[in-house]
């Protein structure tokens, strides 16, 4: 179940929520004002860099050697 983040066209709150499923995204409510007008935004992912490593990399890390 991924956490989408959204904010408020009503009151311009930013907040996160848990979705169980896409179709879900259009019953989320403004946890301030309870307005159904809401816009979800864009979100960034991290993932872990391979091995036994708890570090996580940038987008840097991920290029081809040498540029």
């Amino acid at each position: 179940m991924p956490i989408y983040e959204f904010e408020c066209t009503t009151c311009g709150t930013p907040f996160e929520k848990l979705v169980r499923n896409a179709a879900a995204v259009t019953e989320v409510t403004c946890p301030t004002c309870g307005s159904h007008h809401i816009t979800k935004k864009l979100s960034l992912f991290a993932a872990p860099m391979g091995g036994s490593r708890s570090t996580f990399g940038t987008a840097a890390d991920c290029a081809p050697s040498g540029t």
